[in-house]
């Protein structure tokens, strides 16, 4: 008899208690507009672990099965499908109902969440939630673009698009960061990085950063990137410091710049504070960003697939080590995604 494995969050607040559940049987059939997805990779983002512990602010439905990226093969089509076959490429979207346009509390149900996520070997999509995986990406990188990808590509093309000979300013190593330094240089920006050690200035150097600052040795670092701009400042900062950065991010900021703010929690601080005097001499925008729609994910994957991009991937897991996957990114050490590979 066959069987398949899905993984549950039973026990919500631990690692342990994500847990494998083996099903006997074929896998699910596709509704009408449904596409079943033989899932090959998936990657973890920081919601994983706050829907863990409870923190996320949407709350996980009791025995959901885990994780929002993941990226797999058609296997099935239900009778009125129309935008995948049997054999296509596709990645999940973050949020499987927004399709265009601005988000609304409709639309903000989320796989991993409140709704079946794609930690599982095969899983059953409606046929809007996916997209088609770039051709030249291995799986395991195709699975790392639903969360990350589209949020830094939904910064730094969103509202006010990046243009070419401006400055961005990215803070840190996460992935997200990652590709908002890739995504900027394709778009002709010139991008000053924060990081906290020389190697990882080095890789930074390699992705394509012009500047990399240490904020460990200069922790007031908007004074250097102002030196590094002829005192201009960034025209765009992809803040994912949240409470801990933001000061810096907005003395950084060019007069009429604009700032990407992603984070808004942080363990060591519950609010978001800028001194008066930081914007005294600033006309900054601060637009808050939530992913991105299926619209800005099919736009990222042309964008992904004209220049070659490839995803950076810290570390692979096999899928009889997701725990394993969970912890080591969870200690927060990690240059790019954690994925965990399914086939």
């Amino acid at each position: 008899m066959t069987t398949y494995r899905t993984y549950h969050l039973e026990t919500p607040g631990s690692i342990d208690g994500i847990v494998p559940r083996d099903t006997a049987g074929d896998p699910p059939t596709p509704g009408p507009r449904d596409i079943l997805v033989r899932v090959h990779a998936v990657s973890l983002n920081k919601r994983d672990l706050l829907i863990l512990d409870g923190s996320y602010p949407l709350k996980a439905a009791p025995d959901v099965i885990p994780i929002s990226d993941g990226a797999g093969e058609v296997v099935a089509v239900g009778e009125e499908v129309t935008r995948f076959g049997v054999g296509d490429r596709v990645s999940s979207t973050y949020f499987p109902r927004w399709l265009d346009g601005r988000i609304s509390p409709a639309l903000i149900d989320q796989p991993g969440a409140t709704l079946p996520g794609m930690l599982a070997q095969y899983v059953r999509l409606d046929e809007n939630a996916a997209v088609r995986a770039p051709d030249h990406l291995t799986w395991e990188e195709a699975a790392c673009l639903p969360c990350a990808g589209v949020t830094a590509w939904n910064a730094v093309t969103g509202a006010e698009a990046v243009l070419p000979g401006e400055t961005v300013l990215t803070l840190g190593t996460g992935a997200l960061a990652l590709f908002a330094v890739q995504f900027a240089k394709t778009l002709g920006a010139q991008v000053i990085a924060t990081t906290s050690s020389e190697a990882k200035a080095a890789r930074l150097k390699d992705l394509g950063a012009d500047h990399v600052l240490n904020y460990v040795e200069n922790p007031k670092w908007a004074a250097a990137v102002r030196e590094l701009t002829g005192g201009r400042g960034a025209d765009l900062v992809v803040e994912t410091g949240g409470p801990d950065t933001i000061e810096q991010s907005v003395r950084a900021t060019a007069l009429y710049g604009r700032i990407a703010l992603i984070a808004a929690n942080s363990p060591h601080k519950d609010r978001l504070e800028i001194t008066t005097d930081a914007l005294a001499s600033s006309l900054v925008t601060l637009r808050r960003i939530f992913v991105g729609s299926r619209a800005h994910f099919e736009r990222m994957n042309r964008a992904i697939t004209l220049h070659g991009l490839h995803p950076v991937v810290d570390r692979v897991f096999p899928y009889d080590e997701v725990r394993a996957a969970y912890r080591y990114y969870a200690t927060g050490e990690a240059f790019g995604k954690v994925v965990i590979r399914l086939s």
